[in-house]
């Protein structure tokens, strides 16, 4: 199997999504229990399930390899519960604790049906992973060292726990299970090891080609896709269903505005550039309902160094306006969704300038002198600073309630301001919205109907981090309701 996975330019087609009438159809050019469109971490692990199910299952990749998105990830799932790796390292989690916290984090309105199923379910997904070849080094990674680990470490906090309000709100406990792979490439070990136990299965696998539509029968079911295979446009029945797990639409610039138009000054697009919406449109035009399109995950990776978490932030006005050791996508999001994308950092002469975001040092000096270089209006700032220096000599932050590790007055002049602007920094985002599906993967329509023999998971579907993020939720999501769909697809009675 490669080792290196090569950038390919999306496929550009002028093309219907609506779907086929079977009774267009004189001869199927193939025949298959399921159909997968798209071969990364949700693809694979349907192809999996289906396969250990006894279902004939045939996936359809655009890509020359599979791995999609999550082959180019962190390689961290969001697990919790109570996993094997959180008791061996003598963390207590339980499924309800997980879930006050994906209730909490997820919304608003956050789906409780799929963050219940898989905080009941998310331990045994761990054991699932660890099952097909997936390694995990039983080592913990300290918060106050960051989210991602240079090494190999096993568990870690991947996200708000430990901030306010969530720590008051759901026992802490650290569920960001990474990959053994140093560095911050395990992406690349998962998919190597679940694309490795598919082959093992004998997954059929056809590359280079895509899904352009589905076919459906009178009565409203999925019975088949038309797809160009090799080249050469083919009509594949799906005797149990079709399932579309190719990806958001970050891709789609055209999507991106109609849908999610605040993310478009932010930059770089995360995931493969075949995250075309191609999947949701597909589902869309079968009649699924796309739910929450304009939710994103907007990443500002600020610290490291963690040091930088002991300055505040301020925006236009010289004000605070969040908790600065809360998770870096809540920053973002902060920046982004209220600030209009303007937002700065100010630090003393005892924290270090140097930050991953590549923001670069636009005002020093004094805080009058700050105030005039950034327009900010007068006192502004210097009224924000002595507030927070009040509190901050006792370990306090009664505004945002930034925890008391973060905490020291900010009196050590002269002070630097590092510009966290949209328009200055890197501003990582992916899409969140996609295809209205229960919990196993069936998608639905606006009136919350199942439209039979049609399946979506991943970032094609809405799925349990619909709104609000952390670290590993996408891997976690796109495999375990990979999964479930897989599962659900191979046990569906057949179509005549």
């Amino acid at each position: 199997m490669a080792t290196e996975i090569q950038m390919v330019t999306a496929v550009e087609r002028d093309w219907s999504t609506d779907p086929v009438r079977a009774s267009d159809i004189s001869d199927w050019d193939l025949t298959t229990d399921v159909v997968i469109g798209g071969y990364g971490g949700a693809g694979v692990c349907a192809a999996i399930e289906g396969v250990e199910a006894g279902a004939d299952v045939l996936a359809i990749e655009c890509r020359p390899t599979g791995g999609g998105t999550t082959i180019t990830s962190g390689g961290q799932l969001y697990i919790g519960g109570g996993s094997k790796l959180q008791k061996d390292l003598g963390y207590e989690d339980s499924p309800e604790e997980m879930l006050k916290y994906l209730l909490a984090l997820c919304g608003p309105n956050a789906d409780e049906e799929k963050c219940r199923y898989y905080c009941e379910r998310s331990a045994a997904h761990y054991d699932w992973m660890v099952d097909h070849g997936v390694p995990f080094r039983t080592a913990f990674f300290p918060p106050s060292e960051g989210t991602i680990p240079p090494g190999d470490e096993g568990l870690m906090y991947t996200g708000s726990e430990l901030g306010y309000p969530y720590r008051d709100l759901a026992v802490p406990a650290p569920r960001g299970h990474t990959v053994a792979h140093p560095g911050n490439n395990a992406g690349l070990l998962l998919m190597q090891s679940l694309l490795e136990a598919a082959e093992g299965l004998g997954v059929k696998v056809a590359y280079e080609s895509y899904i352009e539509r589905v076919v459906m029968d009178e009565s409203g079911r999925v019975v088949g896709a038309i797809a160009t295979i090799d080249g050469q446009e083919k009509a594949v029945r799906a005797r149990r269903g079709v399932l579309l797990t190719t990806g958001g639409f970050i891709h789609d610039r055209g999507m991106v505005e109609r849908y999610a138009p605040r993310i478009l000054d932010c930059f770089p697009p995360l995931g493969e550039n075949t995250e075309d919406g191609s999947g949701i449109r597909i589902g869309m035009g079968a009649g699924g309902a796309a739910i929450r399109m304009d939710e994103s995950s907007i990443v500002m990776p600020f610290a490291p160094p963690r040091d930088l978490l002991r300055g505040i932030f301020f925006n236009k006005l010289g004000q605070r306006f969040v908790a600065e050791d809360l998770y870096q996508c809540q920053l973002g999001e902060a920046v982004v969704m209220h600030q209009g994308g303007v937002a700065y950092i100010l630090l003393d002469s005892e924290i270090g300038p140097e930050n991953s975001m590549g923001a670069q040092v636009c005002a020093e000096g004094s805080l009058e002198e700050i105030e005039q270089a950034l327009g900010v209006p007068a006192t502004g700032l210097s009224n924000t600073v002595a507030q927070y220096n009040q509190f901050a000599a006792n370990g306090e932050d009664p505004l945002f309630q930034k925890h008391p590790n973060w905490i020291r007055p900010l009196d050590k002049p002269p002070y630097k301001v590092l510009d966290i602007s949209t328009d200055k920094c890197a501003f990582p985002t992916f899409t969140l919205g996609g295809l209205w599906t229960k919990p196993t993967g069936e998608v639905m329509t606006v009136e919350g109907r199942v439209i039979p023999g049609l399946y979506a998971a991943g970032r094609t579907s809405s799925g349990f981090p619909a709104a609000g993020y952390n670290s590993g939720m996408a891997v976690a999501d796109c495999t375990f309701f990979g999964r479930m769909a897989g599962k659900a697809a191979a046990a569906a009675d057949p179509a005549d």
